[in-house]
């Protein structure tokens, strides 16, 4: 269990947190969400220790062991793999550092001996026999195998070594376990192990997460930082949205219907209250009047971009057709021999082993890559729209947004018209002004949005575009392809936007392509039963 209490962080004027009391208890996982900005990983630092709150504390019960997903990549590099892992729980390590320097002592002494008595007892006591094969475990589930495991950290390529950290924070059964973004650059075997982890472990768990499929599979409650204040809601994401979304509409309404009351009874008073035979009942109706309770609506912090696409023909009855379409990278083949063929309305999920694999062919569909072996063909009708998965060469320019996106135009526009596009995706007034070379990784992927949107193409071209974005635009995005009636052609690794929009999956490995009709979670379970 950890729990706050009036906890308030400042940073100059902006309160970030204003008198947080808050109880996280034993067997439950909670959620943590809120608009960019909100403080959703401060608040992580804030219970680990790493931020001093201006005022209030942080309380954990003696005796229980927090452990917290390390961030720095590099701070481990001259240590292997196993030690890594086992680094997780401080004092098991410090134990097991010890009893090596005593055995290892030519002079050892009694007092040596007592001092390893005790060592050795509460060794057994926190089941340090088993210590090397729990961290064996975690990082087989993890996909990281066996061979690199007396490996050093540096290396490591930079995906192994998120795992590798991420079995830190799980090793040793801590009591209360802190996961800023744990699903990042994980691959779908990673992350379902990860789910089917958190749902067995018995103590608290605490999480910032982008991915809502692994919210709800994993999350108990959901704690919402919005106001400076965090509410706790029980249930996953999915009944928060909905839950949240309802409330708004209740209050709406009841304030829809005060204010038809409230007009009801001023019209009444108006028409009355000059009446000697009705000014009792226009006094009785102004008291109604001034006792009349309007709910205090607070529109929420968060932000949700507008994201939706309208193609200016519909796509003909030929697509794009792939044929033997092969790619070779350094004397490794990426893209094998593929063919297939797309039919209109087509939404496909391309998926592999090698992610380069996806994002190679969107760039030979796409013109980037010429070097290829096969073909492929559009339809005369089609017109695409790209979103690559590395934009920042887009963006290396010294113009404001509204001339950034004139640059894509067809024709000549207003600004009024390219302030338009870019309001849809949460940039108004002054923002629009912005420079290009300036914005963060989340507002790039927005304006590459309003660009694809601006072009009014049939068939869309995505890879990962959920990178970077928070949960606003992410929901958005992910209502806007759901809309779109012609073709997309997408990768991501977010499971709920995948399983959402896909009705066609098509997996590129070393025998070509394996193409399916259907959903997400339909192809992940012929995958399954094809392996079992």
């Amino acid at each position: 269990m950890i729990s706050t209490q009036n906890v308030t962080l400042r940073y100059g004027d902006r309160a970030l947190f204003e008198n947080v009391s808050i109880q996280f208890t034993e067997g439950n996982c909670y959620g943590i969400i809120g608009a960019n900005g909100a403080g959703k990983s401060t608040f992580l630092k804030i219970l680990a220790g790493e931020i001093e709150p201006n005022k209030g504390e942080v309380v954990i019960p003696e005796g229980q062991r927090l452990s917290v997903l390390k961030q720095d990549h590099f701070a481990y590099d001259e240590q292997d793999v196993l030690n890594t892992v086992m680094m997780g729980n401080k004092r098991l390590f410090e134990i097991m550092k010890r009893k090596e320097e005593l055995y290892s002592k030519p002079d050892f002494n009694d007092e040596d001996g007592l001092e390893l008595a005790d060592l050795e007892g509460e060794f057994m006591e926190m089941d340090g026999w088993n210590a090397e094969t729990d961290a064996e475990i975690l990082l087989n589930g993890l996909g990281v195998t066996k061979e690199f495991h007396h490996l050093l950290m540096k290396e490591l390529g930079d995906q192994q070594k998120i795992k590798v950290l991420l079995a830190q924070a799980l090793f040793g059964n801590p009591d209360i376990l802190l996961l800023d973004e744990p699903t990042n650059h994980l691959d779908l075997k990673s992350i379902t192990w990860l789910e089917n982890f958190l749902l067995n472990f018995p103590n608290t768990v605490i999480v910032v997460s982008h991915d809502r499929h692994f919210l709800n599979k994993v999350c108990t409650h959901i704690a919402d930082i919005d106001y400076s204040k965090i509410q706790l809601y029980v249930g996953n994401y999915d009944f928060w949205y909905e839950y949240s979304q309802m409330m708004l509409k209740q209050a709406k309404e009841i304030n829809k219907k005060a204010e038809a009351k409230k007009k009801e009874l001023e019209e009444f008073i108006a028409r009355f209250s000059a009446n000697a035979s009705k000014a009792k009942q226009a006094t009785s109706r102004k008291k109604l009047l001034d006792n009349l309770e309007m709910v205090d609506i607070k529109p929420s912090l968060r932000r949700y971009p507008f994201i939706g696409f309208s193609p200016e023909r519909e796509v003909g009855n030929i697509v794009l057709n792939v044929e033997d379409l092969s790619y070779e990278m350094n004397g490794e083949k990426i893209l094998n021999h593929v063919s297939f063929s797309l039919s209109p309305k087509d939404k496909v999920a391309f998926v592999s082993d090698n992610e380069l694999a996806v994002t190679t062919f969107f760039k030979i569909i796409t013109g980037e890559i010429t070097d290829y072996t096969g073909s492929f063909q559009w339809g005369v009708t089609t017109s695409q729209s790209y979103f690559p998965k590395d934009n920042n060469e887009y963006f290396e320019c010294d113009l404001t947004l509204v001339d950034w996106l004139r640059q894509f135009s067809k024709e000549d526009v207003y600004d009024q018209d390219l302030r338009g596009w870019l309001g849809c995706v949460l940039f108004s007034g002054e923002e629009a002004l912005k420079k290009a070379n300036v914005l963060s990784g989340g507002e790039k992927v927005r304006c590459m949005l309003a660009k694809m949107m601006m072009a009014n193409s049939n068939v869309l071209i995505l890879d990962e575009p959920t990178n970077h974005l928070d949960l606003e635009s992410i929901q958005a995005l992910n209502e806007g392809l759901i809309r779109f009636k012609e073709n997309i052609l997408f990768a991501s690794h977010d499971h709920q936007f995948v399983q959402t929009i896909a009705t066609r999956v098509i997996e590129f490995n070393e025998s070509g392509c394996l193409d399916r009709l259907s959903t997400y979670d339909e192809y992940l379970e012929y995958k399954e039963s094809m392996e079992s």
